[in-house]
């Protein structure tokens, strides 16, 4: 698994989609949980910032949107705790 951190994510999209990877962005607001998404094709995982999440555009570039779901008060996750659980259900769906 290749993780990268880019400088224009949406250019690096646009590139990533010209070479057949579905790309899925982390959205709060997303009608389905990532667990309920098939995650065992070519694929890159967008990771929204902490608190605002991903700009307009990068959720309109995105294939998928994706959700976690909460419970309580608590609206967003670390980013990193967010990429920590989809990429275990990546890993998990592809054993």
């Amino acid at each position: 698994m290749k993780i990268a951190r880019v400088n224009n994510i949406n250019d690096t999209i646009k590139m990533l989609k010209d070479n057949d990877v579905w790309i899925y962005g982390t959205d709060m607001d997303a009608e389905k949980y990532y667990y309920d998404q098939d995650l065992k094709g070519a694929l890159a995982i967008v990771i929204g910032s902490e608190g605002f999440g991903m700009s307009r555009l990068v959720k309109e570039n995105c294939d998928f949107l994706i959700k976690i779901p909460m419970k309580g008060k608590v609206t967003s996750l670390n980013a990193s705790v967010s990429a920590g659980i989809v990429t275990y259900e990546v890993v998990k769906q592809r054993d």
